[in-house]
């Protein structure tokens, strides 16, 4: 139990002076049983709102004693305001509570013989086991997010957003109830902190409903819409917040219990900082449903989250709570949505490893493996092709697959290097500067929701940066090398990086180091290799594949060359020659592992002819040590590349972005990029010696 304000002395209630309200829509199974369960407590004004049943519900009301009063228009906060028009005189109490037969009234005492001292009393369903068993998973996740929220915004600590709860007449009056519809429940309780409203938290058992389906929890687009719905309800209600000062008068003895923990101030930042993280946080929630690209509706919630993410810019600072909660909850949030179809090449692969082939050896449509397709064979992309994903994530894919070849588990193997990255960049920057990273729609997307395995290659080279850039241990080569090398075996493009700390050891003429560094570099992914190499031959990249060869989609320098010369389109291997060219030239002229890599990476993909929206995750990291404008800007533009999916499963085959999509993709990236260089021409990070 917990308590907020002082304590008073007060008689307990007659129960003449409780009224009952109990919202009700489509509830004839249980509303019968209810009625007299209150009835046997001794409760005897019972007013059930019909919210537009289309049942028996008004009926059974009636023929058990309570009174029926109609509310067509849909909505739980409508149904709980017209219950309360016109109460008859005398009424002190209003005791809410859902007419499902979910709610353990038999726990009624309880509640009436703490009523001298608190205004509002609240069932604690999650404080009970059989409570707990009885939630739903959507419903145990929106009520500790919702209560996080409060706690972080209001500084008091729910744990419920119960429908059992008794409430003061004049202590209702006092809160001015403005909601109609979800979020009824959560502005009563975030107005009863503002207001001062002495509050009492009690352990409830709680039952499965006894009959109907839950509006909320009973389907995915109810809970969906439940979820937006409180989601903004605290936005706004966070936006006209009392002064703290005023808080904390009423607040002492939670504060207390807090450990002094401050309630978060009403300056413009406080509000910028809430506003950012409901947007993220909404964005997130709008976005769900809609990844298999079927609905435009996409696009709103990217919106809605980049809205949030362009205001984080914005930040003076980020408090780690907020830093992490943010991070941590949208990652959750995209965590059940439907993947790329990527992910079903990382499974295939790793399934057929443990069953005993090598994927470099057999494509998914190889005749040896038929007797070995799965339910979601068919979802495989590219099923002639051979494996391209490097030994070191190929092993990835067979530990998993080993556990289970499930899309949750591999989003999770991948959202758990995410979260390392996001761990390792706020160790050595400030969080708002790592908000670049953490909170960017294009990495909360690509790995928790897309289902990418980029975060694995990732990881290790952010590392290797951290270490060799911003060290100058004796060791520092060597970790970095390592490193470097476990992210080649992830992903072939970091190859070139470990020629940059191969050159760069002997340009200080340290030749031994230099070869010390290339042998460990190698080893890992070298290692890794040997399983899959028979006789001497390891095809550990299918480059007689159409897809590599000539597979196209949203390039952007190759686009421009085949304007001029056709031809090009046949050749993808042509952009080797000019992207070795840079390569080189980085090497004689890059200071430092992160000047190197960030360069590297914009020119790789300004010149692969091969790119997806989830390539340009690659650049963000090294963006946060120069913040970036260009990469800040294709964070949300990239987003333009998903007008292909889309296409597709509305049946357009045209696998391939128009002039103007290309441009609004490629251009905030360019002119971005050429604003921050032309601004900022050093990284001021030391040389060691």
């Amino acid at each position: 139990m917990t308590i907020i304000g002082p304590l008073a002395i007060a008689e307990p209630p007659n129960l003449d002076q409780v009224f009952v309200i109990i919202p009700a829509l489509n509830e004839e199974a249980a509303i019968a049983h209810v009625i007299q369960d209150l009835q046997s407590q001794g409760l005897t004004k019972i007013r059930v709102v019909d919210n537009g049943s289309t049942d028996r519900t008004s009926e059974k009301a009636k023929a058990s004693g309570g009174e029926v009063v109609q509310e067509p228009v849909a909505g739980y906060g409508r149904a709980c305001w017209r219950g309360l028009q016109h109460l008859p005189p005398g009424v002190k109490w209003i005791l809410f509570c859902d007419g499902d037969g979910s709610d353990d009234l038999s726990q009624l005492p309880q509640f009436f013989a703490r009523c001298s001292q608190f205004d509002l009393i609240l069932g604690d369903r999650r404080a009970t086991k059989a409570g707990r068993a009885a939630l739903t998973p959507v419903q145990n996740f929106g009520n500790w997010l919702a209560t996080f929220l409060i706690q972080l915004g209001w500084g008091y600590s729910y744990h419920d957003l119960g429908p059992l709860r008794l409430i003061r007449r004049s202590a209702l009056e006092q809160l001015q109830m403005g909601d109609r519809g979800f979020g009824w429940t959560v502005e009563m309780q975030v107005r009863a902190v503002e207001c001062g409203l002495r509050i009492c938290q009690l352990p409830v058992n709680y039952h499965p409903r006894q009959g109907g389906k839950s509006k909320i929890s009973g389907t995915l687009s109810g809970s969906f819409k439940a979820g937006t719905v409180i989601l903004g309800t605290l936005g706004r209600l966070y936006f006209r917040l009392k002064k703290p000062q005023e808080i904390a008068e009423h607040s002492a003895t939670e504060l207390w219990r807090n450990h002094n923990r401050p309630v978060a101030s009403n300056p413009l930042p406080a509000k910028l900082l809430w506003l950012t993280a409901v947007l993220l946080m909404l964005g997130s929630c709008l976005l769900l449903p809609y990844g298999d690209f079927r609905w435009a509706h996409f696009w709103l919630g990217v919106a809605v989250m980049g809205g949030g993410f362009a205001l984080s810019w914005m930040l003076p600072s980020v408090p780690a709570v907020w830093f992490w909660g943010v991070a941590i909850l949208t990652r959750l949030v995209l965590l059940p949505m439907h993947p790329g179809d990527d992910v079903w090449r990382y499974l295939w692969e790793g399934y057929i490893q443990n069953q005993g082939f090598s994927p470099y050896h057999f494509a998914p449509n190889a005749p040896d493996l038929v007797n070995y397709r799965t339910l979601w064979w068919e979802a495989i992309n590219h099923p002639d092709v051979t494996a391209i994903y490097p030994p070191i994530a190929q092993l990835g894919f067979r530990l998993l697959a080993a556990i289970s070849p499930s899309v949750m588990l591999f989003k999770t193997a991948f959202v758990l290097a995410d979260l390392g990255v996001c761990w390792l960049l706020s160790r050595r920057f400030s969080y708002q500067q790592t908000t670049l990273y953490a909170w960017n729609p294009l990495i909360i997307y690509s790995f928790a929701g897309g289902a990418h395995y980029d975060s694995w290659f990732i990881l290790p080279l952010v590392a290797a940066w951290l270490i060799f850039d911003m060290s100058c241990t004796a060791t520092r080569w060597i970790w970095s090398a390592l490193l470097v090398g476990v992210s080649i075996g992830m992903k072939w493009i970091s190859l070139p990086v470990l020629g940059f700390l191969v050159w760069s050891a002997v340009r200080k003429w340290r030749v031994e180091l230099a070869v010390a560094v290339l042998l460990v570099g190698c080893l890992s992914f070298v290692l890794a290799a040997l399983p899959f190499c028979h006789n001497g031959v390891c095809p550990l990249i299918p480059v007689s594949s159409s897809f590599v060869r000539y597979g196209r989609s949203a390039e952007f320098i190759p686009y421009l060359v085949r304007q001029v010369w056709q031809p090009s389109l046949q050749a993808n291997w042509l952009y080797a020659i000019p992207l070795g060219m840079v390569v080189i030239w980085l090497l004689w002229r890059a200071r430092n592992f992160h000047q190197f890599t960030e360069w590297y990476l914009f020119a790789l993909l300004l010149l692969s002819p091969i790119v997806h929206a989830w390539y340009f995750t690659w650049m963000i990291p090294f963006a946060i040590a120069t913040g970036n404008s260009g990469v800040r800007l294709v964070s949300l533009s990239a987003f333009v590349y998903f007008v292909l999916p889309h296409r597709l499963v509305n049946g357009n085959f045209d696998w391939h972005l128009s002039e103007g999509e290309r441009w609004l993709l490629w251009l905030p990236l360019v002119l971005g990029w050429l604003w921050t260089m032309g601004r900022q021409e050093s990284l001021g990070y030391r040389e060691c010696q």
